[in-house]
């Protein structure tokens, strides 16, 4: 789904922390990252991710510079379509003093009975908010970006940002996974948004 996350329990977000301090360096900073994230509309946001084949130098760089940008952006998760690029890597990071976790060629193999609604953000969707489900605990198989094996048992928040990350490389977004009228009043918060913007451009 970053730096200033609370705790599961009080999250309300999946990509994004909590409301950044009003620092206008953070803010700077984090409207230049999020000039770098893929938005409503763009294809790759919909289209499924390749499987990662060669673990070098360059998808070590991917990985650094995906942990950047969502440091930057307030981000607690992001996937590499989110950026432009067409694999299957996610990073993520729910505790704000944790290293980043970087998973390439995620696969959850095993899926808790029990599940939750939630409300979840996006770094794609500026200022969409709605109530997914999704189940609380999931097992997960994947590699770090140097190639060695990963296996991750979530639960809570870091299960809820796994699941949403993979979603986007399966080319599934929140507004895929909640209710049909949540669904159209975020799509007319969007317009409305972009009206607003387009209004402040002139």
């Amino acid at each position: 789904m970053a730096d200033d996350v609370e705790q599961a329990e009080q999250a309300e977000e999946t990509e994004h922390a909590a409301s950044p301090p009003l620092d206008p360096d953070v803010l700077a900073r984090r409207d230049a990252a999020m000039r770098h994230v893929r938005k409503l509309g763009d294809p790759i946001l919909k289209t499924k991710a390749r499987p990662v084949e060669r673990f070098d130098d360059e998808l070590r760089d991917e990985v650094a510079r995906m942990g950047i940008l969502m440091h930057h952006a307030l981000g607690i998760g992001l996937a590499a379509p989110q950026v432009g690029i067409a694999h299957r890597v996610i990073v993520y990071r729910v505790e704000p003093d944790s290293p980043v976790v970087a998973l390439v060629n995620p696969d959850i193999e095993w899926f808790s009975r029990d599940e939750e609604v939630s409300e979840e953000g996006c770094l794609s969707l500026p200022m969409i908010h709605v109530d997914v489900e999704r189940p609380v605990a999931v097992l997960v198989n994947a590699r770090d970006e140097h190639g060695a094996e990963i296996i991750i048992e979530a639960s809570g928040l870091e299960a809820r940002v796994i699941q949403h990350e993979i979603d986007h490389l399966d080319g599934i977004l929140i507004l895929d996974r909640t209710s049909r009228e949540q669904r159209k009043a975020a799509m007319r918060a969007l317009r409305e948004a972009e009206q607003a913007a387009a209004g402040v451009a002139s």
